[in-house]
């Protein structure tokens, strides 16, 4: 081997190294989804069960702790991500109204998924939906395919980043269920900060866990239940 290959060697290595240091937060989320490391595993389903007689008209406490939590500016412009949105329904014959978040639904057959011509949306063992921000290349076509409205596009470069939840400019986002902190036993920043408790996150597939016995004891409905994605999100008292 040449001085000169030894030496290109050396320094893709160093290069291919650093790179993987700086960019770890995104690939262990990537390995992890697809088994290679961490804990995802398809005898979990995440999901949320969301009481809308709990959440209150007004309250932002979950948009504000997700904003805090993933480093989002909390700006709802046409140009500013919002992974959770409060809105506001009303039944016109009965005049009742309710407040709810909204956000990705983290669906069993993600249709994000299913346009993303580069795999960058790629749904995990447990069901939970992520955007690999390596792979992703700005198309948009999984904005226009999910039903819920619940991706953004980065439009402008981020600064002050979280390093745990790894953003960009020209690339689509949207709530992860804030998977670093699951995949350390902890709970998403929304459910954390609801002060009513009107959000219950935990593994549906668990008979035995306290969101399971919940939906087996409430009425509860997916949104769009009629494309039959099987969201992981349900809303109690809609």
């Amino acid at each position: 081997m040449s001085d000169i290959d030894s030496a290109r060697r050396g320094f893709l290595k160093t290069t291919l190294g650093a790179a993987a240091i700086a960019i770890a937060p995104g690939l262990l989320l990537f390995e992890a989804a697809h088994g290679k490391s961490g804990p995802a595993s398809s005898k979990v389903r995440w999901g949320m069960l969301i009481d809308t007689s709990r959440c209150k008209t007004g309250c932002n406490d979950c948009v504000a702790a997700c904003n805090k939590e993933n480093g989002l500016s909390g700006g709802t412009g046409a140009t500013d991500s919002q992974w959770i949105r409060k809105i506001e329904i009303k039944d016109i014959g009965s005049g009742r109204e309710l407040s709810l978040p909204m956000m990705c639904q983290h669906c069993e057959h993600p249709p994000c998924v299913e346009v993303c011509p580069t795999t960058a949306s790629f749904k995990r063992a447990d069901g939970i939906v992520l955007v690999d921000k390596h792979r992703c290349i700005g198309c948009r076509y999984c904005m226009m395919a999910c039903p819920y409205k619940a991706r953004s596009f980065v439009h402008e470069p981020l600064h002050d980043q979280n390093p745990d939840v790894p953003r960009g400019k020209g690339t689509v986002e949207s709530c992860t269920f804030c998977v670093h902190r699951v995949d350390q036993g902890m709970q998403p920043a929304c459910a954390e900060a609801c002060p009513n408790q009107a959000i219950l996150f935990g593994d549906l597939n668990d008979a035995n866990s306290e969101i399971a016995r919940k939906v087996r004891s409430v009425a509860s409905v997916q949104l769009r239940a009629d494309l039959r994605l099987n969201p992981g999100i349900r809303y109690q008292g809609l």
